[in-house]
C-alpha cells in the first residue's frame, strides 16, 4: 500500500507482510481488565501476522498505476489480482491450521461485503462489472471453504468450542480492528491523521465497544477505551520511500522495493 504525502513529496511504500506485522503486534498486546485477549492465542496470532499473506507473490511485482505513476494501491488493484490474493490468503493460512482458514477466509469474503455488516465499505460494488464474475467465483468458492472447515472443526472436541458464532465472530471482529487499525496507520501519513473510530470491537463475546484514536503531537495517540496490556504502548511498521514512475516508464517495482533501504514509522498510544 502507498502512504499520503505532503505535494511533490516521496511515498512511503509498504508491503501486505509490514502491515500485517503491524496488526500483528497490536493483537499481542491487546487485553487487559476489560477486553479479553484473543484466543486460541497461538493460532489467532499465527493467522493475523498472516491474513494477507496472500499478497506476497503481487508484491514481489506490483503493477503501475497510470493514474499515480506509483503501484496500485490495495483496493485500486485490478480485479484479476485482487481476486486471486484473496483466494491465496486462506489458501496459505489452511496449510496451518483449519481455524486460521476458517478466520482468513471470512476475512476475504468479509472484505468484499461490508465485512459482515461490520463496515460501509463494500469492495463488491468498485468492482467492474467486466470482472465481476471472477470476484463472485471466488466469493462463492469461500463460503464452500468455510462450510468445509467448519465441519472438520466441529469433528474436534477442543476446536468445536472455536466455531460457536459468538466466539468466532469474537475472533473475526478482533481481526478487523487490529488490520483496520494498522491501516490507520499505514495508509497516511503522521501530518494528516485526525481523529477517527473503530466500531464493534470485543470486549468479550457479548459486548463491543467503539475505540476511538485522536493524534496527541510527537507521534503519540489518546486512545479510548483503552484496550491494550501496557501503557503507554510503543509500536512500529517499516517500509521505504520511493518516487513515482515517469510517464512511460516501464518501473520494476519488485527490484525498487528490495534494493530501496527499509525505514521505520514509530509511535506511542496513551489511554483516554
Amino acid at each position: 500500500m502507498i502512504q499520503t504525502a505532503p505535494d511533490g513529496a516521496p511515498r512511503f511504500a509498504i508491503l501486505m507482510d509490514e502491515h500485517t506485522a503491524l496488526a500483528a503486534q497490536f493483537a499481542r498486546a491487546f487485553g487487559n481488565e476489560r477486553f479479553e485477549p484473543v484466543q486460541p492465542r497461538d493460532l489467532v496470532l499465527y493467522l493475523i501476522e498472516h491474513h494477507d499473506k496472500g499478497w506476497a507473490s503481487y508484491d514481489a511485482a506490483p503493477k503501475t498505476d497510470p493514474k499515480t505513476g506509483f503501484p496500485y494501491n490495495l483496493v485500486d488493484t485490478p480485479a484479476e489480482d485482487i481476486t486471486r490474493t484473496s483466494a491465496a490468503s486462506p489458501d496459505f493460512n489452511e496449510k496451518k491450521h483449519p481455524y486460521c482458514g476458517l478466520l482468513s477466509s471470512m476475512h476475504s469474503w468479509g472484505l468484499y461485503n461490508g465485512r459482515y455488516g461490520l463496515s460501509e465499505k463494500v469492495l463488491i460494488n468498485t468492482i467492474p462489472a467486466t470482472d465481476r464474475h471472477l470476484a463472485d467465483r471466488m466469493l462463492e468458492a469461500e463460503l464452500r471453504r468455510q462450510e468445509r472447515l467448519k465441519a472438520e472443526l466441529a469433528k474436534d472436541p477442543e476446536a468445536k468450542a472455536w466455531i460457536e458464532e459468538g466466539h468466532l465472530f469474537q475472533n473475526y471482529k478482533q481481526l478487523q480492528f487490529f488490520d483496520t487499525f494498522a491501516l490507520y496507520f499505514n495508509r497516511t501519513h503522521e501530518g494528516a491523521r485526525g481523529e477517527a473510530a473503530f466500531p464493534h470491537v470485543p470486549v468479550n463475546a457479548k459486548e463491543d465497544a467503539t475505540i476511538t484514536i485522536r493524534p496527541a503531537g510527537a507521534a503519540s495517540y489518546v486512545v479510548s477505551p483503552y484496550p491494550f496490556g501496557e501503557a503507554p504502548a510503543r509500536f512500529s511498521f517499516s517500509g521505504r520511500h520511493i518516487e513515482a514512475a515517469r510517464p512511460g516508464e516501464q518501473k520494476n517495482w519488485g527490484a525498487t522495493m528490495a534494493h530501496t533501504p527499509r525505514e521505520e514509522q514509530r509511535f506511542t498510544l496513551l489511554p483516554g
